[in-house]
C-alpha cells in the first residue's frame, strides 16, 4: 500500500500563550510528525493592546513592546523546542499590528497551505470575545483553509 502524502506543506500556527494556541501547536506538531510539513509559529503582538497599556501603566510603549516580545519569545521557543526534538522543520516569528492582518499576510508571504489556531483563549471575557473575534476574521480573510483548535479536557 502506498504511503498518502499530506495535502499540505506548510503549517502557520498562530501563538498567544492560551491554552487552546498551546493545543493548536501540538495538533501541527502531530501532523507534522506524520508527513513532511515545516511549521511557522507565529505570535503578534496586538499594537492597540500594546498602545492601551502603555497608556494605562505610564510605562513606554518601547517598554511594553519588550515585555510582550519576552512573554513572545518563551511560547514560541517551547512549540519550536518540541518540533525539533521530533525533527521537524520549523521557524518562528513575532509581528506587531494587528493580529488577523498580521497572520494572514505572514500565510500569504510563505505561501502557507493551512492555518491552525486556536478557537479562544486568555483570560476574562472581554479578552476571550477578542482572541475568538482575531480566529474568526482570520477564517474570513485567510487565502487558505484554517483549523480552529478548541480545549480539550485531559482525560
Amino acid at each position: 500500500m502506498e504511503a498518502r502524502r499530506s495535502p499540505f506543506s506548510h503549517i502557520i500556527v498562530p501563538v498567544d500563550g492560551s491554552e487552546t494556541s498551546i493545543n493548536a501547536g501540538q495538533l501541527a506538531l502531530q501532523m507534522a510528525t506524520l508527513h513532511p510539513i515545516k511549521i511557522t509559529f507565529v505570535y503578534v503582538i496586538d499594537s492597540q493592546v500594546a498602545e492601551d497599556v502603555s497608556r494605562t501603566t505610564r510605562r513606554t510603549l518601547d517598554a511594553v513592546r519588550e515585555e510582550f516580545s519576552n512573554t513572545a519569545s518563551r511560547y514560541l521557543d517551547y512549540l519550536s523546542r518540541l518540533a525539533s526534538n521530533r525533527g521537524i522543520s520549523n521557524t518562528q516569528t513575532i509581528r506587531y499590528g494587528t493580529p488577523y492582518i498580521e497572520i494572514t499576510e505572514l500565510a500569504r508571504e510563505v505561501n502557507a497551505d493551512l492555518i491552525v489556531i486556536g478557537r479562544v483563549g486568555g483570560i476574562g471575557t472581554q479578552h476571550l470575545a477578542r482572541i475568538g473575534a482575531v480566529a474568526e476574521r482570520v477564517i474570513e480573510y485567510a487565502h487558505c483553509p484554517v483549523l480552529t483548535v478548541r480545549h480539550t479536557p485531559h482525560v
